[in-house]
């Protein structure tokens, strides 16, 4: 007999993928051992060649569900003899280059023992096995082993100590593994005071019913709730949390519950019940089944964001309580989600009426994914990228040899980095220009650094200086003396495209449209309406946008859509600027004019363009949360296509490609509006006009091949329209698939430029 040896990287810790190789083992009557290192899983066992060959396909064949491998090889070994197959103990000797498991929603095993008044763990909210439960956001350092996660303080009772042994059964090394007996503890706070080994759920179901606000700590943080049924418990929350508009997520008992409020396709179903169990925007029924505080929910949109349960906890309550909960993050608006329990008791008191706490201690934090689906297709366009899916991005193809970390933007801030053959992008990260924001990239960053050990080849960072992101990768810059290099932010989104559709070696050049709010400009202006022209060895060239209008007053005009429409007015339909009047008081209205006449300063910035018709048509004038005036004209353009067919004869545009786009639309929608046209309708010609405008640019410039980035398109009326303009073509259309189109996707562009950087030099 031979002596082979299999190597498996990937997501191969803490997903059961030792047991998973032992039992197969025992099948196949081999003798060896498996073991878990920094580099993944490694199995050396003596058999025959064919044998050795079949074990492995076995193997590969038939996966832990969680587990995904990345990187696989069979090999000869140096002989050896064993008398039997063990699981041996791990070792962390080498650099680490594993993907980090994500945190994994409650598995349906588990879900059935958590109801079974004859299992042990009947009701025990903190139930989990080697398929589901937290990873990611209690891991202390690799290998994933229980002394590297802080479940290492948790002694497990005899029971627990022998099915986490036992290599044929379902917890054999689930780290997380406790049961009543060696329990994940609860305490209650209120007013001021603890209750520790806290058990009653049931005052949690009895102060939802009284309308009180509970802040309760789940995987990657605390999340806000209260009864979404209950119009002045939804409204204190807003109150409290200082969120007037931005639309509140919902937890849903199950399925079938959702289902009675929302319009739910297949692949949304499918969706919600994916192990990273993200939010997913729904179209909300009318009336929903459930009596829900509506306008307060969702402000006016027509969505709702509903999610189901995904840890055991929540589970236990919203079955309990038999109906919808807000649920949001802890924080005050703008800032990052609340993981930490003193930071909780302190930022969170003045808002929850309790807090429902646990002493099993998060890592870092992390908020709910957000995604939807496109109109008139199966395109799943993510929003928020974070739990259930973060750290670890896996690409089929790009083989990232060196290491580079890519900064990222300032909103919607995301970091990544290359790191032996594998990429690594962060959780969701918010707004870094607020300094809580600022603490938790850090924070992030550090915890990442410390498990993974990069050793950076070189940093990237947006062309902006007066980015937190910027300036932090100055600083890694001159702390591990590697180049720092800068990229533009709309052709750091197209890389990010091109990269992840497999794009960046094609034999065919690609076009790239790059539509969002803001990214300063090769040329110093504000950028944010590009189409791009891309083929491998040469530059990327800028080869046209939307028209240029006067950029004035800094942040201030992407906070307020108002000034937006009077600069577009001001200077494309200066006899109409009165119907914007009433929206001024008389100094800014006598004023902003001539900050508009004495501006140098150009944009191009399609997001700024939805903020022009969104105020136009009155929708707003004054942001209350990011992008709210782009949402609501998306919302509108939605409630006409909900109702009417797609008919492209409805554009403004036809066959003619203007010269400027800008100039042009605003002129369209002015006249309609004028002539007593719907809002609605008009705001779906605008969404009409887009996917057209797209169309005739491709045509003009005869390109085959489109990319899609930026965060206009996570319209998912445009992005519906535009998929559906296209195909009867042969034109081949590429969108983010894992990554999200907004800004959260700008490091892996610059990872990707990195990388080219530095095979250049």
């Amino acid at each position: 007999m031979k002596t082979f040896h299999i190597h498996f990287n990937g997501i191969v810790q803490g997903v059961g993928f030792r047991p998973f190789v032992y039992q197969s083992a025992l099948r196949f009557g081999l003798k060896g051992w498996v073991n878990n290192t920094n580099d993944g899983v490694h199995i050396v066992f003596n058999a025959s060649p064919e044998l050795a060959q079949n074990f492995y396909e076995f193997l590969l064949a038939n996966l832990p569900p969680l587990a995904v491998v990345t990187e696989k090889k069979l090999e000869k070994y140096p002989p050896g003899n064993f008398d039997d197959f063990q699981i041996i103990e791990s070792e962390g000797k080498t650099q680490p280059q594993l993907l980090i498991t994500p945190d994994v929603a409650l598995c349906r095993d588990c879900r059935q023992e958590l109801y079974d008044p004859a299992d042990r763990r009947y009701r025990y909210p903190f139930i989990t096995c080697t398929n589901c439960g937290p990873r990611y956001s209690i891991i202390t350092s690799l290998p994933y082993d229980r002394p590297n996660t802080t479940m290492a303080e948790f002694k497990m009772c005899d029971v627990c100590s022998d099915e986490y042994n036992n290599p044929l059964e379902r917890r054999h090394f689930s780290q997380t593994n406790s049961c009543p007996d060696c329990a994940v503890e609860m305490q209650w706070y209120e007013n001021g005071q603890i209750i520790e080994n806290f058990t009653d759920l049931n005052k949690v179901i009895d102060y939802w019913n009284q309308g009180k606000i509970i802040a309760v700590k789940g995987i990657g943080g605390y999340l806000l709730t209260c009864d979404a049924t209950n119009p002045q418990a939804v409204e204190t929350l807003r109150q409290r949390k200082n969120r007037p508009a931005k639309p509140f997520a919902l937890m849903y008992p199950g399925l079938e519950s959702i289902k009675k409020d929302v319009f739910l396709s297949p692949a949304e179903e499918q969706q919600l019940a994916t192990r990273h169990a993200p939010i997913l925007l729904l179209p909300v029924k009318q009336p929903p089944h459930h009596t829900l505080a509506l306008n307060l929910i969702t402000k006016g949109l027509n969505k709702i964001g509903a999610m189901l349960p995904y840890t055991p906890l929540m589970d236990l309550l919203l079955s309990a309580f038999g109906k919808p909960i807000v649920a949001t993050s802890g924080n005050i608006s703008g800032s990052p989600i609340i993981h930490a329990d003193e930071s909780a008791i302190k930022e969170l008191s003045h808002i929850a009426d309790a807090l429902l706490m646990n002493n099993r201690y998060i890592t870092v934090p992390q908020d709910d994914g957000v995604e939807q689906k496109s109109i008139y297709g199966k395109h799943i366009i993510t929003l928020r990228r974070s739990r259930g899916k973060a750290p670890i991005y896996i690409h089929p193809t790009l083989q990232a040899k060196q290491s580079v970390l890519g900064t990222g933007a300032m909103l919607k801030s995301v970091f990544g980095f290359s790191h032996r053959g594998k990429i690594y992008m962060s959780q969701f990260l918010g707004d870094t220009s607020e300094y809580e924001s600022q603490e938790s990239y850090e924070k992030v960053f550090r915890h990442l650094k410390k498990i993974l050990q990069p050793q950076f080849d070189a940093v990237v960072s947006d062309l902006h200086p007066g980015y937190f992101t910027t300036d932090f990768a100055l600083q890694i810059s001159r702390k591990y003396s590697v180049p720092h290099f800068q990229i533009q932010h709309h052709l750091a989104h197209f890389l990010s495209v091109l990269g992840e559709n497999d794009l960046l070696e094609t034999d065919e050049p690609v076009l790239g449209i790059v539509w969002d709010g803001t990214g300063l400009g090769t040329d110093g202006h504000i950028w944010g309406g590009e189409f791009f022209a891309y083929q491998p060895g040469r530059e990327i060239e800028r080869i046209a946008h939307i028209g240029t209008f006067k950029h004035i007053l800094g942040d201030k005009m992407v906070r307020e859509p108002r000034i937006s429409a009077l600069s577009v007015l001001s200077e494309y339909a200066p006899g109409k600027i009165s119907l914007l009047q009433n929206k001024f008081n008389d100094s800014e209205w006598e004023n902003y004019p001539k900050i508009i006449r004495q501006s140098r300063l150009l944009s191009t910035s399609m997001g700024r363009l939805f903020d022009v018709v969104a105020s136009i048509l009155n929708l707003t004038d004054i942001h209350s949360y990011d992008a709210e005036a782009s949402i609501r004209l998306e919302n509108l353009a939605w409630q006409y296509f909900s109702k009417k067919d797609i008919d492209f004869r409805l554009s403004y545009l036809i066959d003619e490609l203007p010269e400027n786009f800008t100039e042009f639309i605003t002129g369209q929608i002015l006249e309609d509006l004028f002539t007593g046209a719907e809002k609605s309708l008009i705001a779906a010609r605008f969404h009409l006009s887009l996917a057209r405008y797209i169309f005739l640019v491709a045509e003009k410039y005869n390109y085959k091949h489109i990319a899609f980035s930026g965060g206009v398109f996570q319209n998912a009326v445009l992005t519906g329209l535009i998929l559906k303009i296209f195909e009867k073509t042969a034109k081949k259309l590429y969108f983010h698939k894992e990554l999200s189109p907004n800004d959260e996707g700008i490091g892996f562009g610059q990872i990707i430029y990195g990388l080219q950087k530095l095979k250049a030099l």
